[in-house]
């Protein structure tokens, strides 16, 4: 498998740890997001991905884009260990927070709408991270055991840490979110957390490395 990357793309990161968490080795192409005006304007990664965002994953001769959409076929396609519970209630909630995350908070705070933003960028982007997270923290008080949704990892799990490395990023005052900031936290001690961090990237600058 080859995954299109960039270090600091929060959905890049959740596909990292879907990879690192089932075992699945890679190679990793870095597309610089910033670099010549943004790399993934480039015709050949636009042919790829017409979207031209990462992440983008070639596995089993197809090329995939969208991380969840990525992350599904590799549960549907090598299931051990699972990240989507089988009990149907419990798979709903994973969903329900993975969605939250990746429609509701992360696209409002992405790359291509911080530029539109100008001097107002930082405060846009807090807005957007302190109000999801609000309801966030909400909705974790009634599903959260260890982690997002009892005490497995699951989808919804790879989805919250890259967005805390966000909010962290923005200076979002994680205070008033004592859950996202424990199950944060006890996810970042795991080993495919870990490895799939930004600071420790191929194309991580020198001055970002862990």
């Amino acid at each position: 498998p080859i995954l299109y990357s960039y270090f600091r793309s929060s959905c890049s990161w959740r596909v990292r740890i879907a990879l690192a968490l089932k075992g699945i080795s890679y190679d990793v192409v870095p597309v610089n997001l910033l670099k010549d005006g943004g790399q993934q304007f480039s015709s050949e990664f636009k042919a790829m991905n017409p979207m031209q965002q990462v992440p983008a994953l070639k596995i089993d001769g197809i090329t995939l884009s969208q991380s969840l959409a990525i992350i599904h076929y590799l549960e549907d396609t090598r299931p051990n260990p699972r990240i989507l519970p089988q009990d149907p209630k419990k798979r709903a909630q994973v969903r329900m927070i993975a969605d939250h995350i990746v429609s509701g908070i992360q696209p409002l705070q992405n790359l291509s709408v911080l530029k539109q933003m100008g001097e107002k960028k930082m405060e846009w982007a807090q807005n957007c991270i302190t109000s999801g997270f609000q309801a966030l923290e909400q909705i974790l008080q009634h599903t959260a055991g260890q982690y997002c949704v009892g005490d497995e990892v699951s989808m919804a799990d790879l989805c919250l840490v890259p967005q805390v490395f966000n909010a962290e990023r923005f200076k979002v005052d994680m205070g008033p979110y004592p859950i996202i900031t424990r199950i944060n936290k006890a996810l970042l001690e795991l080993e495919a957390f870990k490895v799939s961090h930004p600071s420790r990237q191929p194309d991580t600058p020198a001055e970002l490395r862990a």
